[in-house]
């Protein structure tokens, strides 16, 4: 008796059998961007890592499947296949952060340049190649099993391929606009390696067989389901408040005796601040307080592009309360962290939008603009380019100030920041930069036409008597200050490599690290 004639007698059972591993595939690996992004960042560097290991696993399925399919005609096999594949999926948010971690301690002992593309290469091979290699095999597989008559072959294929495709579509949506804001990273594996599991259940429980494999497969899932969220992804933090996801970013919220902190994608991170005491953060926001004394303006009305949870706009209204700010802010998520959880005054408006978007869409001048548009270790191309500075210059006042905070200062003329501050002299008709201290930020401010030193050392002397803070913390901007002498190395809309740029830069500073790190491994191996 041939097995497979009860449930695939019309075919209908292997067509449902494609359509939910297409969409499983594509739900794994928007997912899987999720699980690295808090690792190894959000950047298209790792997007393509992932992409490119999917591939390749698909790829293998594909031939292997195709071998399989022809020296064996019980279908069984696809299915066991299938369900190896949802339980290893469903395994991932239990012990994926961990494979990671582990990952990335071997690599600092075993790299010395290209830190993060190494690791997460290695993570995406070890964590997804095998059950995508596995799905990979039931494209063709099904063709073997569903064309009976050469004449119809054709056509069968491309019914298999459209429900391939239309899973693959909503498996493209569902994990970005619903599983992961509503449910998180870790409850998407489960939903689709629950379907997939399903999926193979249904034929051996049609079948009357594998009843032994089927149990332990339901109780490795139901296990999975119980203590995957046990511990959050920055296990090893003691003071997170906060840990949710939105359509764009990995949100972490920790709280100390000092401050309150979010962290986006990269966990190590600091994204916003707010010091418990009245005290400045020690970091890039101080030095971007020059901005309203280099302008000179009492009440400055100040455009804030990349908002966060509001550091810079809570700041500016400690010693410029009359001050009109706007913020803009892509994350709607981020808005609420920043009302919840940093105290951002209600007289601070905040638009959910593109920074890029919303100059485009907004004819207002003001007297200060900020760039803050690192998104954890990349800066959005759109928002590094001469066009969008030009727009940023149309929305200035003649006498107004950019600020911008150029992340993971480099050294050398091929730099990200050398490269963001050559593009801005295009532009603008000076700039000068500032070095923030013990810190890889640099703070570039560019005014229309030239005397920002000059401009900044008139302001020095209108300070208010009562804020000794900010007259001190000005004094140290002003040493660090220095006019920049602009290159060649322009980014455009249509050129604009920053995502190898930033990479590029981050690997030299995790290179100047990793020998620490090297030995305290190594140490604690006895090594």
């Amino acid at each position: 008796m041939n097995t497979r004639r009860d449930i695939l007698k019309n075919r209908t059972y292997l067509y449902v059998t494609e359509f939910f591993s297409g969409m499983a595939v594509m739900a794994v690996e928007l997912a899987a961007n999720r699980l690295l992004a808090p690792f190894f960042s959000s950047s298209q560097i790792v997007w393509t890592i992932i992409i490119g290991t999917i591939m390749i696993a698909m790829a293998l399925g594909n031939v292997f499947g195709g071998r399989w399919a022809d020296r064996e005609n019980d279908p069984s096999r696809l299915f066991r296949r299938i369900i190896i594949a949802a339980v290893w999926i469903s395994l991932i948010p239990l012990v994926g952060k961990y494979i990671i971690i582990l990952i990335t301690g071997v690599m600092v002992v075993a790299v010395s340049t290209g830190l993060l593309i190494w690791a997460s290469f290695a993570a995406c091979m070890v964590i997804f190649v095998y059950p995508l290699f596995l799905l990979g095999t039931v494209t063709p597989s099904l063709i073997h099993y569903t064309v009976s008559d050469l004449s119809e072959s054709g056509s069968i294929s491309g019914r298999l391929s459209a429900c391939n495709t239309i899973g693959s579509i909503i498996g493209t949506f569902m994990p970005t606009f619903v599983t992961i804001p509503a449910a998180g990273t870790s409850a998407t594996f489960l939903i689709f390696s629950g379907v997939l599991l399903a999926v193979g259940i249904i034929y051996f429980i049609a079948n009357g067989t594998g009843r032994i494999m089927t149990a332990v497969s339901v109780v490795i899932f139901v296990i999975s389901c119980v203590f995957s969220n046990s511990t959050g992804l920055a296990f090893w933090e003691k003071d997170v408040v906060y840990e949710g996801e939105s359509v764009y970013n990995y949100l972490q919220v920790k709280d100390t005796e000092e401050s309150t902190v979010l962290s986006t994608n990269v966990m190590f991170g600091v994204q916003s601040i707010m010091m418990k005491s009245d005290s400045f953060t020690g970091m890039y926001y101080d030095y971007a307080m020059a901005a309203p004394v280099i302008c000179g303006e009492e009440n400055p009305r100040v455009l804030i592009l990349g908002m966060g949870t509001g550091t810079y706009a809570t700041q500016l209204l400690k010693y410029y309360p009359d001050a009109d700010i706007t913020g803009v802010e892509i994350d709607d998520s981020i808005i609420e962290l920043s009302r919840e959880y940093f105290d951002l005054p209600e007289s601070v408006e905040v638009v959910s939008y593109d920074g890029r978007a919303y100059l485009n869409s907004n004819e207002q001048e003001y007297d200060i603009i900020m760039v803050d548009a690192y998104r954890d270790i990349t800066i959005p191309f759109q928002m590094s380019t001469a066009e969008f500075f030009e727009s940023v210059a149309s929305h200035l006042d003649d006498d107004g100030v950019m600020v911008v905070n150029m992340n993971m200062l480099g050294e050398g003329d091929e730099s990200i920041t050398s490269y963001l501050s050559d593009t801005i002299c295009t532009v603008f008709g000076e700039a000068a930069v500032a070095d923030v201290s013990g810190n890889t930020n640099r703070e570039l401010f560019a005014v229309k036409g030239e005397g920002i030193v000059q401009r900044l050392d008139a302001g020095l002397a209108t300070i208010p008597s009562g804020a000794d803070a900010l007259a001190k913390e000005m004094e140290i901007v002003r040493a660090a200050l220095t006019t920049y002498e602009p290159g060649d190395r322009i980014l455009t809309d249509d050129k604009a490599p920053v995502e190898l740029l930033g990479m590029s830069a981050m690997d030299g500073l995790i290179s100047e690290e990793l020998p620490y790190y090297r030995d305290m491994i190594l140490g604690y191996l006895g090594l």
